[in-house]
């Protein structure tokens, strides 16, 4: 029950900051979006602009975390109970959790983005 916490928890902090990141990303790209938007590019544009960017940093997160469990999959041996330290399912199954929640948090800010009012984001700055 307190790992389940601890992983909950753990959850929590990666979606307030894989959505923190990609606010503050959208925040210095409101011109541009907003020029953008202006010139007449689609919304859709725009979500996948701002969405492959996100999902991108977050496949990295996860290949660098991946590669992290690896390098210490040795010291952690000795700390789990019925599963190896380099498990596939557990690996893959988290890392897919991570990365669909990063997908989440990036087509709600990217939405958001889109819909951004060209001459409000224009006068901004």
């Amino acid at each position: 029950m307190i790992l389940a916490s601890f992983a909950g928890i753990g959850v929590l902090l990666a979606v307030m900051g894989i959505y923190g990141v990609i606010a503050y990303l959208v925040a210095q790209r409101t011109q541009e979006i907003g020029i953008r938007l202006a010139l007449g590019a689609p919304q859709g544009a725009v979500v996948w602009l701002v969405s492959s960017q996100g999902l991108r940093m977050a496949l990295a997160g996860v290949v660098i975390g991946l590669l992290g469990t690896v390098l210490a999959a040795r010291s952690m041996t000795s700390l789990l109970y019925g599963i190896s330290a380099l498990d596939p399912v557990t690996m893959g199954s988290a890392s897919i959790v991570i990365i669909a929640i990063a997908l989440g948090a990036c087509v709600l800010r990217a939405r958001r983005a889109a819909k951004i009012d060209p001459i409000q984001a224009l006068r901004a700055e």
